[in-house]
This record gives structure tokens, C-alpha cells and sequence, in this order.
């Protein structure tokens, strides 16, 4: 899990990076799902795409061929992407969790679904 901290004196927010997640917001035709350790790819050729991530579950099926393992610990995602190669990126969350920065070799956004951040 990762910590954003709070100028106040109150406890830090904990967020965490299991979920839907999109590329770009309302444009994107590619989803992940990171549940229990494991991430899942979902693509979208046509149609509705929001509306179709909405019903996918986590291996439902649906998911592109294979999984990856991952890891999320002390603000860093860690993912498995087979044969040797990883993607390590340091989390930043924004948008009070559903916006995430992923600052790796190249750094890219995480947009949870049917979030309202830009």
C-alpha cells in the first residue's frame, strides 16, 4: 500500500492499487485489473468500452491470454512481465485515489474506472 501524506496532524490516507484501472480516461481501450496479486489486460476493439469494462470480473475469461504477478509495497508496483523483464514504478496517488502516477523509465497515469479526475 502506499501513503499520501496530510499537511494536518491527521493519519496519512492509504491507498491501494487493486481495481479497474485505465490508461486515459473515458478514451481508453485498455484496462487492467490488479486483484490478489495478480494483473489482468483487458482490451477493447469496439462498442462501449466503458460499459463493457464495467462488467468485466477478474478472470472472467475476458482478460486478454495470460496473467502477470505483482507486487505493491512501500508505494512501488512491481509486475512480472515474464521471461525475465519487470516494470518497477514508484506510485504516486492523486485525485483522492483515483489518479496514479507511475514514475518508471516511462512514466505513464493509471485512471481508476468511472473516475471523475482529469
Amino acid at each position: 500500500m502506499s501513503c499520501e501524506k496530510d499537511d494536518t496532524n491527521e493519519s496519512p490516507t492509504v491507498y491501494d492499487i487493486e481495481g479497474k484501472w485505465l490508461f486515459a480516461p473515458n478514451l481508453s481501450n485498455t484496462m487492467c485489473i490488479f486483484e490478489d496479486g495478480i494483473r489482468y489486460a483487458y482490451y477493447c476493439v469496439e462498442g462501449d468500452c466503458l460499459s463493457q469494462y464495467e462488467t468485466f470480473e477478474a478472470a472472467d475469461g475476458n482478460h486478454i491470454p495470460g496473467t502477470n504477478d505483482y507486487t505493491f509495497e512501500d508505494g512501488t508496483l512491481t509486475v512480472d512481465l515474464n521471461f525475465g523483464n519487470e516494470l518497477v514504478a514508484s506510485l504516486t496517488f492523486e485525485c483522492d485515489g483515483d489518479k496514479v502516477y507511475a514514475a518508471s523509465p516511462n512514466p505513464f497515469y493509471f485512471y481508476k474506472l468511472n473516475s471523475d479526475c482529469d
